[in-house]
């Protein structure tokens, strides 16, 4: 995701691009890195922390703060601010300190969490998500001297890196259940890696979370390989599934031919109420 804003001084323009980082991914644009990657508050659990890391070679400010997301049918996401029907924010349910962080370079400083449920919370889930984002220093924020002729507007680019994780609170059992459906295989091309689709349905009344992986078991079923991997793949509430193309990579030597590719999402084990879910898709 990319964002443009500009602010327009005397002829010159500074913007501010805002490049966003997966709430999947770890490691983010501009050296940072958050772990754990996702939030879960469920049961008894009140209270969880994060590491903020600053893996560049410079000190860096990042400011925090709760958005909400909407996933799409592929997989994308996208700010809103209203909540549609089956979308319930965790936001008024969590706080958190700080809410600024400073860090020199390969410093990190936790960020603590803390749940707090009224009375009578309708159960379900509720889902964030905590967003952390760069503060340009003064000498990115300052625009320099720009020589302009009549009628012309300088602009400066100033990156604002950006990245947010998913943070969800649980209320009540929530049951779920997740299937493999529509696989399709398509061949490889010249310089083209073949690719799997696959759509991942999640019903119930809680997000999917968790690993897919391909497996090519031989027409004769004593020779396996695992061709392709995706790790922490999630639909999220209310959506009813997501569709995923993945890419495969057979080792050298081997044909995806005759046989079958076996597929298998599977949840963390140390989740609560794990599920698991496998198809297979014939090849010619």
């Amino acid at each position: 995701m990319k964002r443009l804003l500009l602010v327009i001084t005397r002829g010159v323009c500074t913007a501010a691009v805002l490049l966003s980082s997966p709430a999947a991914h770890a490691q983010g644009p501009g050296d940072l890195t958050i772990t754990p990657t996702r939030l879960v508050f469920e049961g008894r659990t009140r209270a969880a922390q994060l590491s903020v890391i600053n893996r560049g070679a410079k000190k860096a400010t990042y400011r925090i703060a709760f958005h909400q997301m909407r996933m799409s049918e592929d997989g994308q996401m996208e700010e809103i601010t209203t909540a549609g029907a089956g979308e319930k924010f965790a936001e008024e349910l969590l706080r958190f300190s700080p809410r600024e962080v400073t860090l020199e370079p390969e410093l990190a400083q936790t960020v603590r969490l803390l749940v707090r449920k009224p009375a009578g919370l309708p159960p379900g889930e509720y889902r964030s998500h905590l967003l952390l984002y760069a503060v340009p220093n003064e000498e990115e924020a300052t625009p320099g001297t720009v020589t302009l002729r009549d009628k012309e507007i300088g602009i400066r680019l100033t990156p604002i890196y950006r990245i947010s994780i998913p943070v969800i609170v649980r209320e009540g059992e929530l049951p779920a259940t997740a299937a493999l459906e529509d696989l399709a295989m398509q061949p490889g091309q010249k310089g083209v890696a073949p690719s799997l689709s696959f759509r991942l349905r999640r019903g119930g009344e809680r997000s999917l979370y968790g690993d897919v992986t391909v497996t090519y078991v031989a027409a004769d079923g004593r020779s396996t390989r695992v061709v392709g991997e995706i790790k922490g793949l999630a639909v999220y509430t209310p959506n009813e599934g997501r569709r995923v193309q993945m890419p495969l990579y057979p080792p050298p030597g081997l044909e995806l031919k005759g046989g079958n590719l076996k597929v298998r999402f599977a949840e963390p084990q140390e989740a609560r109420d794990a599920l698991q879910a496998e198809a297979s898709v014939p090849l010619p």
